[in-house]
């Protein structure tokens, strides 16, 4: 029974590999492809993290922004990701752009530098199936306890 629950597992996981010639198995699980003048996820997911233990005993992560990102702050810029509705409505305001798609069993729990929390003056329309591109001001973040480390701001359609 073990067995088989193992090979339900690694088939279930096969559309995220492609076997390649040699027998090597390449992870195709890839963010959001970069719009066209766009950043990619690569320069966001760059950002690492340092932890510390606050006065109340709390892990807290903030985030060791790079230079190519620290020189987006305030910048207008354009990015794709994949939609997560925080709002019960056919038009969204307020949304997370996820840098990979969310439904997959084997990809939870984006890192902070995997998502942007976006604040629109023009809503979007509600897009689950395949990614959007989303323009805005970016604002770094993560000093808070949020968790959030990137902002779109007067965020529309790209």
């Amino acid at each position: 029974m073990r067995r088989l629950f193992v090979a339900l597992a690694l088939l279930s996981a096969a559309p995220a590999m492609a076997l390649q010639p040699g027998g090597q198995l390449e992870d195709v699980w890839k963010p959001a492809a970069t719009p066209q003048g766009g950043i990619p996820w690569k320069l966001l997911e760059s950002t690492g993290e340092t932890t510390r233990v606050d006065a109340h005993g709390f892990l807290r992560s903030k985030p060791v922004f790079p230079p190519g990102v620290r020189a987006l702050q305030g910048k207008r810029v354009k990015v794709a990701g994949f939609m997560m509705p925080l709002e019960n409505a056919a038009k969204q305001s307020h949304f997370v752009l996820l840098a990979y798609p969310p439904g997959c069993p084997f990809h939870l729990h984006a890192g902070p530098n995997q998502f942007i929390e976006v604040r629109a003056a023009t809503p979007f329309p509600v897009e689950v199936e395949r990614a959007v591109v989303v323009e805005g001001i970016l604002e770094l973040t993560g000093e808070d306890e949020s968790g959030v480390f990137y902002r779109l701001l007067q965020a529309r359609p790209g």
